[in-house]
Parts: C-alpha cells; sequence; structure tokens
C-alpha cells in the first residue's frame, strides 16, 4: 500500500477516503497544474472531475495563486465580524453585480422589449460570507426564517444541499440523512423530481398541498442536480416555482455552489430566465481552491431579515471572509472575465455533447448543460460505471460516478480544457466501456 494511503488507514476517520482491497483507488495528489495532475508516483493524469468543479480557471492558477500568496504574506487572516479588511467589501460587491445588479438590467431591457411602461427600481445584493457550500446554505435557510417567520423549507427529490445538520434536513438521499434522522429537524419537505415534462404538473400540485398544509417560508432548488447525476430541473418548473414563492410569500433559493460561475456556460445556470431568486448559494469555483463560500441575497429581503449589528452577530464563524479567500476570489472573477472562459465553456459544451452522440459508447445517453455534463446509464450499471472510471484512472484519466446509482459518469473539467483533450478522454473512455 502508498505509504500515505497507509497513514490514513491509520489516523484518519474510516468513512472519509476509500481505500480499495486492490489498491485501484484513490491515487494520492502531489502537484497539478492547468487540467493535470501528477500523483506521488509522478504519473501524470487529466482531470475531467475540475477537483469536485472548483478549479474553474485550472489548477494552480498563475493569476488567482499570486493572489492568495501576496495576501497571506500581508494579511493572512483578519476579524470576520469585527474588525474587517479592505477586500471582503470590495467582493461583496462584486457579488452584487454579477447577481442581482446585472439581472436587474437583464429584466429592465425585457420590460423595454415589451414596451410596459414602468422602470424596474435598481437591486443590490447583499452578502453573508461563510466557509464551505453547505454554510452558504445554512445562511440562506436562516435569512428566509428570519425574513418570514415560516419554518418550512420545500427541496426536490434527489437534492444534496450538503451534510450540516441544517442543510442536512434539506438533503435528500437517505445515505447521508439516515444515520442521523433522530437529531434532525423536521423543516424539510420534498417534492418529486419530475422525470420528464408530464410529470411536472405533480410536482407543482405537490408542492401546493405542501404550502396549504405547512408554513412554508422558502423553496430549494438546484438548478441542476449534480451529486444526483446531473438532472436538470424543467425551466416550466421553475416557473412555477416562482410563481408559488411570490404567491405564498415564501423565498426562491438557488443553490447554485456546483453550477455557478462558468460552469454551465453562463454565469450562473439560471441565467437567460424571466425570474431570479431571492437568495442564492455560491461555492467552489469562487476561489479555485480556498474555503470560502456566500450566500447572496436581495438586499431588501437581508435587510428585512437581519438585525443591524449591535456588536455581537447571530450568526458568524471565526473566518468570515478570510482575507485570502477574497483575494483569491476576486482575482478568480478577473480571470473568468478577461480570458472569456465561460463563452469557452459555452461553446465548448456543445462541441462535447456533439462528441458524445459521434463516438457512440454503449449504453450511455449524454446529459447536461456546458461543462457540467454526464453520460448516463440504466441504473443496474452502476457497478460497471465504477470499474470504467477505475479503469479510466489506471490509463491517466480523472473521472467520478454520480447519481444514486453510481450510474453516471459526470464531466466537470477546468473550464480551460481544450477540445482536443476532451476528445481524446472520451476515446479512451469509448474503448474502457467496450
Amino acid at each position: 500500500m502508498n505509504p500515505h494511503l497507509k497513514l490514513l488507514q491509520q489516523y484518519e476517520s474510516r468513512n472519509v477516503t476509500h481505500l480499495a482491497d486492490d489498491g485501484s483507488w484513490p491515487i494520492v495528489w502531489e502537484h497539478a497544474k492547468g487540467v493535470h495532475v501528477w500523483d506521488t508516483d509522478g504519473k501524470k493524469y487529466l482531470d475531467l472531475t475540475g477537483a469536485f468543479a472548483v478549479a474553474a480557471t485550472g489548477h494552480a492558477n498563475p493569476r488567482v495563486t499570486k493572489a492568495g500568496q501576496a495576501q497571506l504574506a500581508k494579511l493572512p487572516h483578519a476579524m470576520g465580524d469585527v474588525h474587517p479588511h479592505p477586500l471582503k467589501g470590495q467582493l461583496a460587491r462584486e457579488l452584487s453585480k454579477l447577481t442581482f445588479e446585472r439581472w436587474a438590467r437583464t429584466e429592465f431591457r425585457h420590460v423595454q422589449n415589451r414596451c410596459l411602461p414602468h422602470e424596474i427600481p435598481p437591486r443590490r445584493g447583499k452578502t453573508i460570507f461563510c466557509n464551505s457550500g453547505f454554510e452558504a446554505v445554512e445562511a440562506a435557510l436562516k435569512t428566509a426564517h428570519l425574513a418570514t417567520g415560516k419554518p418550512g423549507v420545500i427541496a426536490l427529490e434527489g437534492a444534496y444541499h450538503g451534510l450540516g445538520y441544517g442543510a442536512l434536513s434539506t438533503t435528500h438521499r437517505q445515505l447521508f440523512h439516515g444515520p442521523f434522522k433522530k437529531q434532525l429537524g423536521k423543516f424539510g419537505h420534498f417534492a418529486p423530481f419530475p422525470v420528464d415534462e408530464h410529470a411536472i404538473d405533480t410536482t407543482v400540485a405537490h408542492v401546493q398541498k405542501l404550502f396549504k398544509k405547512q408554513a412554508i417560508g422558502a423553496v430549494l432548488v438546484e438548478p441542476i442536480q449534480g451529486r444526483a447525476g446531473i438532472r436538470e430541473v424543467p425551466l416550466k418548473l421553475m416557473e412555477h416555482l416562482s410563481a408559488l414563492c411570490e404567491e405564498h410569500h415564501a423565498l426562491l433559493i438557488f443553490d447554485e455552489i456546483y453550477t455557478g460561475f462558468g460552469r454551465t456556460g453562463e454565469w450562473f445556470a439560471t441565467d437567460g430566465g424571466l425570474f431570479y431568486p431571492d437568495l442564492i448559494c455560491l461555492g467552489k469555483a469562487l476561489t479555485n481552491g480556498f474555503p470560502l463560500s456566500a450566500c447572496v441575497g436581495r438586499a431588501t429581503v437581508m435587510d428585512r431579515a437581519w438585525p443591524a449589528s449591535e456588536g455581537e452577530a447571530i450568526h458568524t464563524s471565526t473566518y468570515l471572509g478570510h482575507p485570502v479567500g477574497c483575494a483569491m476570489a476576486l482575482a478568480q472573477l478577473k480571470e473568468l472575465k478577461e480570458k472569456k472562459l465561460i463563452t469557452h465553456a459555452r461553446r465548448l459544451g456543445k462541441k462535447f455533447k456533439t462528441m458524445c452522440n459521434r463516438i457512440s459508447i454503449p449504453g450511455a445517453r449524454y446529459i447536461g448543460r456546458g461543462l457540467m455534463a454526464g453520460l448516463a446509464f440504466d441504473e443496474g450499471e452502476g457497478p460497471r460505471v465504477m470499474s470504467a472510471v477505475k479503469e479510466m484512472l489506471q490509463r491517466g484519466y480523472i473521472l467520478l460516478p454520480s447519481g444514486e446509482h453510481g450510474n453516471v459518469i459526470t464531466f466537470s473539467p477546468p473550464l480551460t480544457i481544450t477540445e482536443k483533450q476532451l476528445e481524446r478522454a472520451l476515446v479512451a473512455l469509448q474503448k474502457v466501456m467496450a
């Protein structure tokens, strides 16, 4: 056994790192650059996961890395909710511009196109910074409860919103919440995920019943369910959920921790629609690798929910808005814009779909959008998929299975990947699956 893995086996909790008996899984990462990873034996791999979709601008991106290094040398830590640093406000402003301010302009253009006489008022977003994705979700859940006075939250079956005790109540899979059910709150309710357009009405009817029977303060949705196997929520359903939230004075929360910052070929997966959330949860690709996440809310909602601080914040953490994370996030946003990586992801995503149809893999069905894509197999194919992922690892390609049955091979590479690299990976996968 690799000595590094042996050390983990001896000293890390057993339920963290899966160690295959035959030594085929995992590898130990030594360093990474761009779209490649090298293990401790010096072997090179093409990373098709983006390290859980985090490394959007490529591993060890020079601009982002230098920003983090410079900030670490200058000010490695500040005092979260007490004495701030300059970058926290700057990043909060940038997130407001990317979300509610940009969406307001989009809505205004739509109003003008329809020749309506009224003007949509300017909007601004306000941010609660957190460390990990689930913390951003929990900040959103608290905001919804404070703003509406209603504790109930509706999520969709298959939802994965994190494993903290608040977020876990809205995470659907039994594997995650089952062992802790007796300790969990009862505020989470689940509506069926529509498997096709015909099932949307059933889901809407279920949500309507929940609104009538429960005190629902929020609807929490991943526009594309990542952990559940790249399942995209139909636009029609999103429109219904938005309307129901407005009707019942509840908040619409989008969990874009996975899909945000260009992953789907747009800044956010919900861009382009005619409705927007009251709260959006962001993380993963925000910093390209530093633990920082954010709950960004409509300013009017945030001000209604949270009282002005009088010296003791009721929701905070030691590392809130960490200066190194903020520096890296600001550099990351510049890199995404200046390198036009979101446009690249959109174009390459379309080409990848064409590739998947051309390079036929028996039993596979393309799903996804942009560079958040997958190849779905029948539910009973989970063992075959995992076997293929392990074989691909031996051939120098890092992939992950997803879905409750492990029957989806997920592609979420750095947005810097090339068409040739993706094609080479698909050809290799075709050989393995054959």
